[in-house]
């Protein structure tokens, strides 16, 4: 979370209070803001049947948070279409750091035998939404059926930080069904703080050539090295594909974690002692159902692993157990996956030795009457929409940009409305409203798509620029969140004032009370200056006075 980063205590529930209390009452924790009844589980009652919830040591007789650490394998999909929370569970398990950061004081919220008196059932996590990190408290009782967890559970039956996690994230949202459905993305977004990149590989396959493949391949590689997450999925065209297995084993309608992306050395390629061999871009990925993988080449037993020296198998932790887990080439993951995901944690701390962002961040509205503007289809409304400033102050920058709806989740997932937005370079000096296109310069704008964020890296020159946020329709209202991070500072603020504002100062005098820095950007046909006699000027009418 960074240096001076605080924490909100969701729906005011303090951990340490609430377990104190349990211990001087004498029984275990039962959460009242999220209580063991159907209303936490779904919207219509008995959706799986009957459900009983327990404790962990109703379930198993040594229950943990962790056994032997955290793993992707420790994920494993339940009965909740929350395949793209679970994914982002799997890459969560990779990096300690971020879930020290999700799962704090880990090692305290440990069942501990030598202190069952420490055991009061009840743990707490920690999620960040939009520019705030909340803390939520849960219980230990989980629902189950015939002594099984019905949900999220690890291959290790005694093990329950990701049943836990799941718990507290459904908590947030509501119920458990409020999970069923959503962005690839979202969670890994909640649990980091970064900053999502939604890439579409079918629309890339149209025209991406093998230079194209290579350059996606380094950046993915890049990102794996600067521990982004990462997950990938095959979207359903209809009903009838969702969750079907296709003939190479891939499941559409279903996100998958990515574990590693490496580039691994083919056997028999190299020259002296193996040196300069030929090396094949591969990708490991993760089903969070722990089972149905990938059937092609470079799968579980495949005749192409032996392409690859036994050492390498070893480097890479190669396994062909049944586990959901499974590599293929990177060539075969861009023809057959549509969607990936990228989730990158941007570093703010100038405390640390990598590379350092500056944030912009800004809470705005679409909010009638007059902020509501619609996309650029709507000229006349367009420029009524929340604008923002900011500043490229070096000769360049690729600053990342994203703007993130505060979408709702209810039945059947999240509720967005399609959002997108506009980059405008301005005068140097400009700090009002932008009420007028045909003068200023439109850059960029992104796509637009009903999905709760969309991310932009676009290079600028040096100069002022204005975002303009905005809905695809007119007249549709929502909340959202802007967030910049350029390699120096921005002065991001959201304009507010349709025409400059006269100083109190100033409201007597008799000087002007305005002082505006014109540019001219362009002249032509003047007269030749070599014999001193030209004397080029502007004449700025202001209001019909020059």
């Amino acid at each position: 979370m960074g240096f001076f980063s605080s924490v909100k205590k969701y729906k005011n529930q303090d951990y340490s209070k609430l377990k104190k209390e349990s211990q001087s009452r004498g029984h275990l924790f039962i959460d009242p803001e999220f209580p063991p009844d159907d209303k936490s589980l779904f919207y219509t009652p008995g959706k799986v049947g009957q459900v009983v919830w327990k404790r962990p040591k109703d379930i198993c007789t040594d229950p943990k948070l962790f056994v032997g650490g955290a793993s992707s394998g420790d994920v494993t999909q339940g009965r909740l279409g929350n395949c793209w929370f679970v994914a982002a569970s799997s890459c969560l398990a990779q990096y300690k750091e971020i879930w020290h950061q999700v799962i704090p004081d880990s090692e305290s919220q440990e069942w501990d035998e030598k202190k069952p008196e420490n055991y009061q059932g009840i743990f707490y996590f920690q999620f960040w939404r939009y520019g705030e990190w909340l803390e939520v408290v849960i219980d230990d009782l989980l629902p189950t059926s015939n002594n099984e967890l019905i949900f999220i559970h690890s291959q290790s039956k005694n093990e329950f930080w990701s049943a836990l996690l799941e718990k507290a994230y459904a908590k947030l949202f509501g119920c458990y069904e409020a999970l069923d459905g959503g962005d690839l993305g979202e969670a890994l977004e909640d649990f980091t703080g970064g900053v999502s990149n939604f890439m579409s590989l079918k629309e890339a396959r149209k025209e991406t050539n093998a230079e194209e493949h290579t350059a996606l391949f380094v950046k993915m590689q890049k990102e794996m090295e600067r521990k982004s997450l990462m997950a990938a999925s095959i979207p359903a065209e209809s009903s009838e594909e969702m969750e079907a297995t296709t003939d190479c084993g891939l499941v559409k309608g279903h996100a998958y974690g990515i574990t590693q992306v490496k580039n691994i050395s083919l056997e028999g390629t190299g020259g002296f002692f193996g040196f300069g061999g030929e090396k094949l871009a591969m990708i490991r990925i993760r089903n969070p159902w722990g089972q149905g993988e990938w059937k092609g080449a470079f799968s579980d037993g495949s005749e192409e692993w032996n392409k690859i020296s036994k050492s390498d198998r070893e480097k890479v932790g190669l396994t062909f157990e049944e586990d959901g887990e499974f590599w293929m080439s990177f060539e075969d993951f861009c023809k057959y996956y549509d969607n990936v995901s990228i989730c990158r944690v941007v570093n703010t701390s100038f405390f640390s030795l990598a590379k350092t962002w500056h944030e912009g961040v800004g809470h705005g509205s679409w909010k009638k009457p007059d902020r509501v503007g619609g996309c650029l289809n709507n000229k006349e409304t367009f420029l009524h929409n929340p604008q923002f400033r900011f500043d490229i102050t070096s000769d360049e920058d690729e600053p990342i940009m994203q703007l993130m709806q505060k979408s709702t989740r209810g039945e059947g997932g999240s509720q967005n409305i399609t959002i997108g937005f506009t980059i405008v370079k301005v005068e140097e000096n400009r700090r009002c409203r932008i009420h007028d296109l045909a003068y200023q310069e439109i850059v960029k704008s992104t796509v637009f798509r009903d999905s709760r964020s969309i991310f932009l890296r676009h290079t600028l020159k040096k100069g002022r620029y204005v975002i303009i946020a905005c809905t695809f329709d007119a007249g549709v209202e929502g909340d959202f969140i802007f967030r910049i991070y350029s390699t120096t500072a921005n002065s991001f603020f959201q304009l507010i004032h349709n025409k400059p504002e006269a100083s109190a100062l100033n409201c007597c005098a008799k000087a002007p009370q305005l002082l505006t820095q014109l540019t001219v950007m362009k002249a032509h046909d003047l007269e030749k200056q070599e014999s001193g006699g030209a004397d080029p000027y502007c004449i700025i009418l202001v209001k019909g006075t020059a």
